[in-house]
This record gives structure tokens, sequence and C-alpha cells, in this order.
């Protein structure tokens, strides 16, 4: 029988092309499987496999579990200390085996020890394809559409399967059996039986790939695609810089009467591309990213990582786009927040701004109308600015000598300490609610608090794009933020019904 045994593993680890380990492996899992059914309880059985006679052992182990951790599963783990009084040397997470009698392999059932060595078969089979397919390094998965499964595509290619979801594919997209797909290579989800690439046709990184597959340049390293925005199907965005100034990085992408372009566009369901020249200016680059809308003037907020775009009315809508979907690909792009303002709203945006500094300069420093406005025509927008700035600067004004500098720079600083104080104690009286909210710092509260917000109830009735204002929180943090905010909410309503 052992002889036998021995045999049937050859013929199978020729048969399938797969190590005779595997196949060995597999004969332990089954005959373990088997020796199970044996016990009531859920025990943990090992089967040890002479890979040169056959001859087999079959072992009950104990997994050793630390004293304080107490037996989780009786059947399969014993407490260290018991571990101990049998082998005196043994350590934590070690095993503790007893042999057994080993179940005669006549006396399985055939079709369930079969099974066993087949699913072993069929999953080395699948990861042995899966790895060489992997190790070619393609980005891009091309294949036929196998079948739908519960609104997914599974795609094939050779005899590896992807996955492309449905939220995945560019809108009315509709693909049937046998047709031809591509599609990008996002990651690999063992977890998935069948097909464990995960696949995307709406992700930025498709389109980027396909750039680089139609532009030589890119692969050649005279061109760089640094960013991608996409609205899927509609219109999408990529910032393109050159390496060698002998090519134009536009020109080059577009290709000789729009090919290369095309190519991509025909690929992705007509969808629209805008090529924008890259920048190390972040203003630049915005300007380019908002076309074809014109730009009037842009004013950068390196603090709040924001620009404010002034345009005419004529270039207003072009610049927002349709659903305001150019100025979120352009948003997106550049990764600077930017906010649209025709000329009469950045003349009231500024007005306001003006009025705000002058109020602080006038309030904080006790100067007068005319002292205010001069440091503010002198670029000063904030007390920061007046109390540390280098000293030189602030001499260069024809109208300010050194003791006005000296007395000026005093007067910010004090009004700046006095400002922390108060900020500290506004948080101590009226945000106790808030202090003990799980990812709130002392920063936040400090945020919070001026802006009036003391209490969780103030914090929850705040919409996401209103917190994100104030704190400077990304949409996903501010979303949790307030949901912990709200959770009293509904721990009081249940209470209400309770009673």
């Amino acid at each position: 029988m052992n002889r036998e045994m021995l045999m049937l593993v050859d013929a199978i680890s020729r048969e399938k092309n797969v190590e005779r380990d595997v196949v060995f492996g597999a004969v332990e899992a089954a005959l373990a499987q088997a020796t199970k059914k044996l016990y009531t309880g859920e025990v943990d059985i090992r089967v040890s496999l002479n890979r040169d006679t056959g001859v087999y052992e079959t072992f009950r182990r104990w997994h050793v579990v630390p004293d304080e951790a107490g037996l989780q599963m009786p059947d399969q783990e014993i407490l260290f200390f018991e571990a101990k009084e049998q082998i005196p040397d043994i350590e934590i997470d070690e095993y503790i085996e007893e042999t057994i009698e080993s179940l005669p392999i006549g006396r399985i059932g055939a079709m369930a020890a079969k099974q066993v060595i087949l699913q072993k078969i069929r999953d080395a089979e699948r990861e042995m394809l899966l790895n060489d397919f992997m190790s070619r390094g393609d980005k891009v998965f091309v294949g036929t559409v196998k079948r739908m499964d519960k609104g997914d595509l599974i795609v094939e290619s050779g005899r590896v399967e992807g996955r492309l979801r449905r939220g995945e594919m560019i809108p009315k997209e509709n693909f049937r059996t046998g047709d031809r797909v591509r599609a990008m290579i996002m990651e690999v989800d063992l977890t998935l039986r069948g097909a464990p690439i995960v696949l995307s046709r709406s992700a930025p990184e498709f389109m980027i790939e396909l750039f680089r597959n139609e532009v030589p340049e890119i692969e050649q390293g005279l061109l760089e695609i640094k960013s991608c925005a996409r609205d899927a199907g509609s219109r999408a965005k990529i910032a393109v810089l050159s390496h060698d100034k002998r090519v134009d990085p536009i020109g080059t992408c577009v290709g000789v009467r729009g090919t290369r372009v095309n190519a991509v566009t025909n690929e992705l369901a007509g969808e629209r591309v805008d090529i924008v020249l890259w920048s190390e200016d972040p203003a630049q680059f915005v300007i380019g990213a908002l076309a074809p809308a014109n730009v009037s003037s842009i004013v950068v907020d390196e603090e709040r990582h924001a620009m404010d775009v002034v345009v005419d009315e004529e270039n207003l809508a072009i610049a927002i786009g349709r659903g305001g979907q150019n100025v979120r690909l352009a948003a997106e792009l550049t990764g600077w927040k930017i906010n649209i303002l025709d000329a009469a709203e950045s003349a009231q945006k500024q007005a306001t701004e003006l009025d705000a500094s002058r109020h602080l300069f006038m309030e904080k420093l006790d100067v007068d109308e005319e002292i205010a406005d001069l440091l503010i025509a002198e670029g000063f927008a904030s007390l920061e600015q007046v109390a540390y700035v280098p000293l030189e600067e602030m001499l260069e004004i024809e109208s300010f000598d050194e003791d006005t500098v000296n007395e000026l720079r005093a007067r910010a600083k004090d009004a700046l300490l006095t400002m922390e104080i108060a900020n500290e104690e506004n948080v101590d009286s009226e945000a106790h609610e808030l202090r003990d909210l799980e990812g709130l710092t002392s920063d936040l509260l400090a945020k919070l608090a001026e802006n009036g917000v003391h209490t969780l109830d103030d914090l929850a009735d705040l919409a996401v794009d209103e917190l994100t204002e104030l704190t400077g929180q990304s949409a996903d943090e501010a979303k949790s933020m307030i949901m912990k905010a709200r959770a009293h909410w509904f721990t009081n309503d249940a209470s209400s019904q309770e009673s």
C-alpha cells in the first residue's frame, strides 16, 4: 500500500505539473481530516508522511498558551505551566504532541480524501500560474470576458482570471461574454476564489499606463506624467513634464493629428483628456489645470493649501465646468483647494479681509487707522508677521523709526501671548464636552473654540465641508469626527425608547 501511494503521488505530480511535496502535503491533510472525524471535539491532528518510504505517523497536538490567557479552545490548547510539567524546556507558542494510532488508508472515505487532494493541487496550480503571470511585471491585464459574477466581470487571460467590479468600470460601459477587455491591475487578493487579480478601468493609473503604452518618450524617460485626475467616461486631466527641452510634452502626448490621445480616448469610451503642462510653481500649475478658462489673477494661501482664482464673467462658467467638473478635476490634479471667484466676489473678499486686518491691528496693536493701513500696504496681514518678521524688513518702511518698530513688535508679541492664554482658558472652560472625544487634539479644540464650537451638539451640527474649512482636516477625518459627535444622539434616542 505504501509503495502504491508513492507511485500515485509521482503520477499526480507529473500529470498536474506540481511539486511532489505539494501532493504529499495534500495526502497528509486528507489523512488528518479523516482522523479528526474520530473525535467529538475540535482537535488538532498532524500527519507526517515519509517521502521515501511512504510510512506515516499521526499525532494529536496541543498549542502552548500563556497561563494568564486561559484556554480558548480546550481541545487544542494547553496552559504553559501544565506543558512545563511534561516538557521542562518547552516555550509558549510551541506544541506538545502525542502519537496516536494512524488511520489505515483503506478505511479513509475515498471521495473525501480525493477531494482534499485535488483541492490542494488546484490551489497549488492556481498559485503557480498566478506567480508566473505576476513575474512578467505587466501592469495592464488584457483578456476576454468569461462570465458575470454578481455584477462583476470575470476576465480571463490564458489560465489566469481577474475581477473587474461594477464600480471600477466606466459608466454606461457594457461588456458581453467573449469581449476583449483591458484594465489596470490594482492588487492581488488571494481570498477571492477563482479571480484573485483585482482590476480597474476607472482608476487614474489606468489612463497613465495607456499613455505610457502610446507615447514611447515616456518609457524612454524623456517625458513624465506627474499626476492624473479622472471623471471616468467623461473627462480627465493629466499633468506632463518634459526632461528634454527639445521635446514638447503636450504635442508629444497628443501625437500627429491627435493619434496618440485619440487612441487613449477610444479605449476609454470617448473620455476627453486635457493635457496640462506641470510646473514647480503651484500657481502656474493651477492656472494651466483650469484650462480652457483664462485666469485674471490668483492668490495663494500656503497655510490652508488653497488658492483664490479670479476669472472674468465670460470665463466663470468655463472655469467651474458642468457640475463643477473642471474645477474639481483641477483640484485633484494639483492637490490644491481651488476657490473660483469673479471680479466682484474677489473685490468683496479683499475688502472684507482688509477690514478684518485693519480692525485687528487697530485693536491689538493700539494704533490708529493710518498706521494699520500702512502695515497692510507693506504686506503685513497678521500679528505673527509684525512680531517675528526680521527687524531689518520693518525698518525699510519709511515712516517707521527703530523705536516705533520695536514698540509695534513688542505689542504684537504681547497680544499673541494674551490671545493664546485666552484660547487655552476658552478650551478649558467651554470645550469640556469635546475634550474626551477621540482624535481631538488641543490644537483642534482651540480652532473649534475660536469658531464658536464648544459642545458635542455644536460639532455634530456641522457639515463635513464646514469642519474641513475650520480645522484643515481631510473630508474623511472630518466625517469621522462628526459621526463620533453625533453618537450620543442615538444613545439618547435608544434610552428614551426603552423608558
